[in-house]
């Protein structure tokens, strides 16, 4: 069962897709990406990229973030997103959107969104990461002092930069590992 593990949601569960590409995150491996992210949680604008059951964005939101923003491009996510949100409380502070990733860094793009904080998880093993990291770069859809946390298998390595995007952190939890980037800064 999955469930927010923090903030003002805390405890509250919530509902995990029921399909063979989704791989909700575990508890254990959230709870040390959050503690890592705190510092940098409040207020923030968040992109749940590849949401599943929305849990990261969910969990920012329980931790002070201001708004998120869902993407999968699933109607059956979609749904299942809308209805955490709104057991968690969370409904009028989120956008969900049933679409690719690609369209919606694009239509972001468009909209002239910036994010603070961007979860990037998506299915293990299928070259989404490079690409996705890519898009997220040449659209300049993050903020200045933003931060990009990708979830990928061991088996799967991102590189160390991407555009102006760089990889300043890396965290193992067994086969699974979350790399941090962030907007390289010129003195």
């Amino acid at each position: 069962m999955l469930r927010i593990i923090g903030g003002t949601a805390r405890g509250v569960p919530i509902k995990a897709p029921d399909t063979k590409n989704t791989r909700p995150t575990l508890d254990r491996i959230k709870e040390s990406v959050f503690n890592i992210l705190m510092p940098y949680i409040a207020d923030t604008v968040v992109l749940d990229l590849f949401a599943g059951s929305g849990s990261l964005g969910i969990e920012a939101l329980s931790r002070g973030a201001k708004s998120a923003v869902f993407v999968d491009k699933s109607k059956k996510c979609r749904d299942l997103i809308l209805d955490n949100l709104d057991k968690t409380k969370f409904t009028k502070q989120a956008t969900v959107l049933a679409m690719d990733a690609a369209k919606a860094i694009n239509y972001l793009y468009r909209r002239q969104e910036k994010f603070d904080i961007i979860f990037l998880d998506p299915p293990y093993k299928m070259n989404f990461i490079v690409r996705t990291i890519q898009n997220i770069d040449d659209f300049d859809i993050m903020s200045e002092e933003s931060i990009l946390a990708c979830e990928h298998h061991m088996d799967e390595t991102p590189p160390e930069k991407v555009g102006k995007l760089v990889r300043t952190r890396v965290k193992h939890y067994g086969e699974t590992l979350f790399s941090f980037y962030v907007k390289e800064t010129r003195s």
